[in-house]
């Protein structure tokens, strides 16, 4: 049966821990004779960075669709797409829009094209994969079954990053709290809900709460894509979520701080933080192509 990298809470958590095993290797043989789609409806650096790289580690090639040549049900249903790339690819790494295409795509195809989520509105699981390893590096020896009772704090609007992390992080041990206004809470989705997952989880207003004992402090953009219109409102309502030197001080002493980019500095976030000695962001980049090599790596060992 083909495997796809939809979500984080489609794993188990034996699958997530063999997939960020994967991740650290690199074989060339893995795609060889392979040819990969990447598909973005939206735009990206680190994502479209990380996944041609990735394909090229493991030894594929990658064809890239941008949004005005693939026209999502504009220009051609998700289903004809899907069909088409079935023909010529044997894995499909998609940016969509909505989430929702991901199974029509799967349902078009009959399971013949392997999908990997790059981010939807309601998941982002290779960045999630990317943090659990930076995660790891600085807090378990590179070890992801060592992050039981790490506690982690994030910051602000709750959103795809925050959902794919939190169920990443509650599968492996870790305790979650996730702090922000109730309209920016997390909100109810049969998609990549932590609430789903046995573990700690605390969703809070209280920024003291969340960040007491803290041993990593997570933020993301007020205003992802799609969402400009609210900018003016969203930068009042979040404000007091800002991570900067007095809600650090807040976390434990040496508490890491992380962004899964790009950053609105100012905003979410302060440049002292951002690039002060607790940051580890550029750590986070450089496992945005380690996470992909773990997706790839681990979709293939199913027609092994």
């Amino acid at each position: 049966m083909t495997r796809h990298f939809i979500t984080i809470d489609a794993l188990s958590r034996e699958q997530l821990v063999a997939i960020c095993a994967a991740a650290r290797e690199v074989d060339a043989s893995v795609l060889e004779h392979d040819e990969i789609a990447l598909v973005f409806e939206r735009p990206s650096l680190r994502t479209r960075a990380a996944a041609a790289t990735a394909v090229h580690d493991l030894g594929g090639r990658v064809t890239f669709f941008g949004d005005d040549e693939i026209g999502l049900d504009s220009r051609e249903s998700a289903e004809d797409i899907g069909r088409t790339l079935a023909q010529m690819y044997s894995v499909a790494a998609m940016r969509l829009r909505r989430h929702a295409d991901f199974e029509r795509i799967r349902r078009a195809t009959q399971d013949s094209l392997a999908l990997i989520n790059l981010m939807s509105e309601r998941a982002h699981p290779t960045q999630a994969l990317a943090d659990v390893l930076t995660i790891a590096d600085y807090l378990a020896d590179g070890d992801v079954t060592g992050l039981a009772g790490v506690r982690v704090a994030y910051l602000g609007d709750v959103t795809n990053v925050a959902r794919s992390l939190a169920v990443a992080l509650l599968l492996l041990g870790a305790s979650v709290s996730l702090a922000a206004p109730a309209p920016y809470q997390l909100a109810d989705s049969a998609v990549e809900d932590p609430r789903a997952i046995s573990g700690e989880l605390t969703l809070t207003e209280s920024i003291p709460e969340a960040l007491e004992g803290a041993d990593v402090v997570y933020t993301d953009t007020w205003i992802s894509m799609g969402l400009e219109a609210e900018a003016a409102r969203r930068r009042q309502d979040l404000g007091a979520f800002q991570v900067n030197d007095a809600t650090l001080a807040l976390a434990s002493p040496g508490a890491i701080v992380m962004h899964c980019l790009p950053a609105h500095r100012g905003e979410e976030i302060t440049d002292d933080v951002l690039d002060g000695p607790q940051s580890v962001v550029w750590r986070q980049v450089f496992h945005r192509r380690s996470a992909m090599r773990g997706a790839l790596r681990w979709i293939k060992e199913e027609d092994q």
